[in-house]
């Protein structure tokens, strides 16, 4: 660890030094998603060369895994404004339509889970991102009219982690759909390893892999992760980098695999209380003192992608792999075929 590191730094410009040095400003500096870097690349070269706007460009993928990042680096690239926004922050099509109309020619307009706005204000996204124009109605009842408002150019950037829940229409008008991909090993050891020299944390490869194995495949747990044992490295300076980890993780409840606290507590119960399932959804929830929705989008996707965890009609059900990561011998009969009937919900 840096000796410059061990002074008092005051905490909001710790962090804010943190979370700046951490995003990459250009697509060179982005480490991960190579075809994806490929794809934007083309897309936003091409448009400079022809003078015009980039089409309009939507991020799919699970949260962590740099949407936010991409679309602050369009607008670098672009060296265009960048405005953001949500999609629960547009309930109405008016809070759309003053948004719209607001906007400078050529700017990118960011909208975050933009699978969560109103449906009237969807419709009206449909003719802004085809014409560059919407529809303000005036008055009510019988005597309202359409007034159509043109609206300068501007570059669309959604981002959703589930696309899914995205109308046909409105994904349809999208020039450009980018699929982020969890980061491997080797890509999270890279993000670690940029973030750590920004930082300038005095960290060895092997305590890198340590942490990017950890990780999720998601590069802002490994960030977070590695913001943990920068706190546990400056109150223990002399614990080696890699034993550090180990001890900062297990302290913060972080097991080899990147389960945490709750993981564990749902595999426990399907192992250990219901002999490794079937479970139902609403059972587990409760039985973990959890909402079912925070099961289902949180905790199952990862122990689900790692193989601890499979969904059948019946209810979820524990793998052999479970059974051992919690230092239990499966029982014989999860050695056997899996039936017809145990597919995917």
């Amino acid at each position: 660890m840096s000796d410059d590191l061990l002074s008092p730094v005051p905490e909001s410009e710790a962090e804010v030094a943190f979370e700046g040095a951490l995003r990459p400003s250009t697509l060179a500096e982005f480490v991960g998603q190579s075809k994806v870097r490929g794809q934007l690349e083309l897309l936003l070269t091409a448009a400079r060369m022809q003078g015009r706007t980039p089409d309009h460009i939507l991020l799919a993928g699970p949260p962590g895994l740099g949407k936010t990042t991409l679309a602050m680096i369009v607008a670098q690239e672009t060296e265009r404004p960048l405005r953001q926004s949500s999609g629960p922050a547009i309930q109405h099509a008016g809070d759309l339509a003053a948004l719209l109309s607001s906007l400078v020619p050529g700017e990118i307009l960011f909208i975050d889970e933009i699978h969560r706005m109103a449906r009237s204000a969807e419709e009206m996204l449909y003719l802004a991102m085809e014409d560059f124009q919407v529809d303000i109605m005036v008055g009510k009842g019988a005597g309202a009219t359409s007034i159509p408002l043109e609206l300068a150019p501007f570059t669309l950037v959604g981002a959703t982690t589930r696309a899914g829940l995205l109308p046909n229409p409105l994904r349809d008008r999208f020039g450009f759909t980018a699929h982020l991909e969890f980061y491997d090993g080797g890509e999270l050891e890279l993000v670690l390893a940029r973030a750590a020299r920004l930082l300038g944390l005095d960290i060895d490869r092997a305590a890198l892999a340590e942490i990017a194995g950890r990780s999720r495949g998601t590069p802002r747990i490994a960030n977070r992760l590695l913001r943990r044992v920068r706190d546990y490295q400056l109150v223990h300076p002399q614990v080696d980098s890699l034993d550090a980890v180990r001890q900062a993780l297990e302290l913060y409840d972080v097991d080899p695999l990147g389960l945490d606290r709750l993981d564990r507590a749902v595999l426990e119960i399907v192992v250990r209380r219901f002999g490794g399932g079937p479970v139902g959804l609403s059972t587990l929830a409760v039985s973990v003192g959890e909402e079912a929705e925070t099961i289902e989008s949180v905790v199952e996707p990862f122990l689900v992608r790692i193989g601890l965890l499979t969904r059948t009609p019946r209810g979820r059900v524990a793998t052999p792999q479970a059974w051992r990561h919690l230092g239990l011998e499966p029982p014989v009969a999860l050695g056997q075929a899996p039936s017809l009937f145990d597919g995917d919900l």
